[in-house]
């Protein structure tokens, strides 16, 4: 109760009744004159006292009642709701109920806690659930379950999508299959728990969508049309319409024109006009597919409102070969000039150079890092687009707008020097050049290749390479070794210089400077096709066939459809003894080149010497050589000693007839179909062909031998004589030639090895001398006349020796052989 004595009641005082007492006077609490008489003051001043909360009521008057500053401290409260005593003085008073917490716990590591984690409610000590717990706790309501279906689904989405970039659309197929398998999933469960109105129609989407574009990436067209269709059908997706234009770029990639065209037409149709940068792209593939089908005023029409409301290069390039397929020069010119006017969209390409007064190094880093970015990538490409565009159109319309291809040349190269393009006009000035080589007017192509020599450096190389080449195929190696000097000089880096350099060095007998040369256009640019086959075909020269099968099989993962490389691969495999590789190399080179008779010829040999001698593969790759190219005289030579040889030679006589007409001054076609009638007992169709040899070739021995035998055989005296005066008189005729050459010869000799004087002391003429060596070559006989010289009718067939003919017959047996004759007959055999 003593502490309860200092308490008073606001109404205990009298003055209460008073309500406006007070105001008249000043605040006790701003008196600063009697501060070093407030024991409270002193006392905070000296602890932290100070840092009380606010403080309580007076007691027993208003808060602006109290008499005197000292008598209003000294009946202040604490929180409380006591006065302190005399005897509290040293004391630190109360000033909060209970703790905040905040503690030095952390460093002192009190309790047993981990020091210097941040744990203001001591969870660690009151044994709590830690993060790594929240993850295994069980997720038994249907809400969790349905929320996780939908992190898993939305996980199987983001793999198939990256699955997709990487190129491995097997996977991204898989990711995307599952996803719409656990979609369905998700459906089926809140219909189970009645939670059906809270299905995310965004994630049906995503999942549809998803499946249908690994779909079309995969090219399984019907599958991403059914699930684009249920797309389009449902109602509750917003802006399915731009759908459309997928199944069209299906139906366009089918070849389905008809139905592309629709499909974009809807498509455009269900697009605001306030989206006009799809409304465009959608046109361009409208134009496309009409200019597929052939309907070039309706693709004129859609190439036209484009260059009308967004010009660009592609549309314009579209534009001029329509105008180009039905003749309008006009608008084929007023196009290109649109053309030339299109805006690219790229700033001045000095922002990416670096500048030569600065002395800032991060301005050089930054340059550094942007110049070979995405986004300068980008405009790179789109300045190729607009360089390739405006090349293509001037080449197209430059032979179409004037009467000769020069005049339209000089037309385009005016305005695209008048333009912001102008500096594709030198490239113009390249082109018109090589047109002059497709007219073979070297001359021309010539003396403007010659006009950039003092032009810059880049066109002067591309000038001095092309000159290379013309005169390098005009066998003037000085003036393409100048040359090629030239362009080396002006671009070191120039690989298509250095191949040009490297040929005239291998022309000149240089083969390892050549080879150098090769090396060094391929360090600079290692996709220069012409200085790789060119280096793989000099190393096969050269005998080092493992380096030349590196080069033309690392040339072969570049350009991966070239029948040239395979069929060098498989020539070096032959030459390797690999012949299975340079069958089955072949046989991709077949594929690629079905109509190349050479390469059938070659896979011919290889087949014949790989089945060891088995000849009915080669033979059909031969026929089908001679098919493409009958004029091959050894695959017509092959066929017919095929038929020869399987005994069928009224086949065989078709081939060396050809053989005939292709070699006509060649007399043993002639004689090999005349040989193939008589082998196939025809003996009057064969008479009647030697006869005709004997006419076109009457000094042919061997046709007058055969002619004998046959007249021999046949019985025909007259012709008999007659072809056998012929025959003496050729031999003789033979023997002539064969002794003055055999006389000229020794002549030869015996001038080389003698001097001239004993030339001259050697007697005789000429004509004597022939006279004795003739006179010494003949049989000497008894009296002056020569005795009739004998006729060698003997023949060797060119065909060979015929097939014997098979022995069918039984051997000859006497007449009273009996075949019973030593079997014992038995006794129970005889009849009783």
């Amino acid at each position: 109760m003593s502490k309860l004595a200092n308490l008073r009641l606001a109404t205990e005082d009298g003055d209460d009744n008073d309500i406006y007492s007070g105001f008249n006077e000043s605040n006790p609490l701003y008196d600063v004159n009697n501060l070093e008489e407030d024991e409270g003051f002193i006392q905070a001043v000296k602890t932290s006292h100070g840092r009380r909360p606010p403080m309580t009521a007076l007691k027993g008057a208003s808060p602006f009642g109290a008499k005197g500053a000292g008598g209003f401290r000294n009946n202040l409260a604490s929180s409380m709701g006591r006065q302190p005593a005399d005897s509290d003085s040293g004391a630190r008073p109360m000033t909060s109920v209970t703790g905040a917490g905040y503690t030095a716990a952390s460093k002192r590591a009190a309790f047993g806690s981990t020091p210097g984690v941040f744990d203001p409610f001591n969870q660690a000590s009151k044994g709590s659930v830690h993060g790594s717990e929240l993850e295994n706790i069980d997720e038994s309501t249907p809400e969790d379950k349905i929320k996780t279906m939908e992190r898993t689904i939305s996980k199987l989405i983001d793999e198939s999508a990256i699955a997709n970039c990487r190129g491995d659309h097997t996977k991204a197929t898989e990711k995307a299959r599952e996803a719409g398998k656990k979609e369905r999933q998700l459906v089926r469960l809140r219909e189970q728990v009645g939670l059906s109105d809270g299905i995310s129609v965004d994630l049906t989407y995503s999942v549809l969508f998803n499946l249908a574009v690994q779909f079309e990436a995969n090219e399984m067209y019907p599958e991403a049309l059914n699930s684009y269709q249920v797309i389009v059908k449902n109602k509750m997706f917003q802006s399915a319409g731009r759908i459309k234009v997928n199944m069209g770029n299906i139906y366009y990639k089918q070849g389905q024109f008809s139905k592309a065209t629709k499909y974009y037409r809807m498509a455009l149709d269900q697009v605001q006009n306030t989206h006009k940068e799809v409304r465009i792209r959608i046109m361009q593939n409208i134009g496309t597919t009409f200019l597929k089908m052939g309907q070039y005023n309706d693709a004129i029409t859609s190439y036209e409102h484009i260059m009308t409301e967004k010009p660009d290069f592609v549309s314009g390039l579209n534009l001029i070969l329509c105008y180009f397929t039905i003749g309008d020069k006009e608008k084929m010119s007023k196009t290109f000039q649109k053309l030339l006017n299109v805006n690219l969209g790229i700033d001045d390409e000095d922002k990416y150079q670096t500048d030569a007064t600065s002395d800032n190094p991060q301005e050089s880093l930054y340059l550094d890092a942007i110049r070979n970015d995405m986004l300068r990538q980008l405009e790179r490409k789109r300045q190729q687009i607009a360089e390739y565009c405006i090349l293509t159109a001037a080449k197209v319309i430059a032979p179409a707008i004037e009467d000769t291809f020069a005049k339209g040349f000089d037309w385009c190269i005016e305005q695209v020097k008048m333009s912001q393009r102008h500096d594709l006009a030198n490239d113009l000035e390249i082109h018109k050049a090589l047109m002059y080589l497709k007219e073979r007017d070297f001359k021309q192509a010539v003396s403007i290749l010659k006009t950039f020599e003092k032009k810059d450096t880049q066109v002067k190389a591309q000038a001095a390479t092309n000159l290379s080449f013309i005169y390098l195929l005009q066998g003037n190696l000085s003036d393409a070794k100048r040359y090629a000097e030239a362009s080396v000089k002006a671009d070191r880096f120039n690989s298509a210089a250095l191949t040009n350099k490297g040929n005239c060095c291998f022309y000149s007998g240089r083969v390892d400077e050549a080879v150098m040369l090769y090396k060094e256009a391929l360090d600079n640019d290692s996709s220069c096709y012409e200085a790789l086959y060119n280096l793989g075909v000099v190393q096969k020269r050269q005998g080092n066939l493992d380096e030349s099968l590196s080069c033309f099989l690392k040339l072969h993962s570049i350009v991966r459809k070239s029948a040239e490389v395979m069929f060098q691969i498989a020539i070096l495999y032959e030459q390797l003894e690999d012949y299975s590789q340079a069958l089955e190399w072949l046989m991709q080179c077949v594929s690629i080149a079905p109509t190349d008779a050479s390469v059938l010829s070659r896979l011919a040999d290889i087949c014949e010497r790989e089945d060891s001698g088995e000849r009915s593969q080669a033979f059909a790759y031969r026929l089908d050589s001679y098919k493409i190219f009958p004029a091959d005289i050894d695959t017509v030579e092959w066929l017919g000693a095929y038929y020869v040889d399987s005994q069928y030679s009224e086949k065989a006589i078709e081939y060396f007839e050809r053989a005939a007409v292709i070699q006509p001054n060649e007399v043993k076609w002639r004689l090999m179909v005349a040989s193939c009638y008589r082998r196939s007992g025809n003996y009057q169709a064969a008479f009647e062909k030697y006869k005709q040899i004997n006419r076109l070739f009457p000094e042919n021995i061997e046709c007058l031998k055969y002619l004998n035998r046959l007249c021999t055989d046949m019985g025909l005296t007259n012709e008999l004589q007659e072809y056998a005066a012929k025959l003496r008189k050729a031999e003789k005729m033979q023997e002539s030639r064969a002794q003055r050459s055999s006389s000229a010869k020794q002549r030869r000799s015996a001038d080389s090895s003698n001097d001239s004087r004993n030339n001259s002391a050697s007697g005789g003429s000429a004509r004597q001398r022939r006279m004795m060596n003739s006179a010494e070559q003949q049989p000497h006989s008894g009296g002056y006349g020569a005795t009739p010289k004998q006729i060698d009718a003997s023949y060797s067939d060119p065909l060979g020796p015929a097939m014997e003919r098979p022995k069918t017959a039984a051997r000859h047996r006497p007449q009273d052989y009996d075949e019973f004759d030593d079997i014992e007959v038995d006794e129970n055999l005889l009849p009783d």
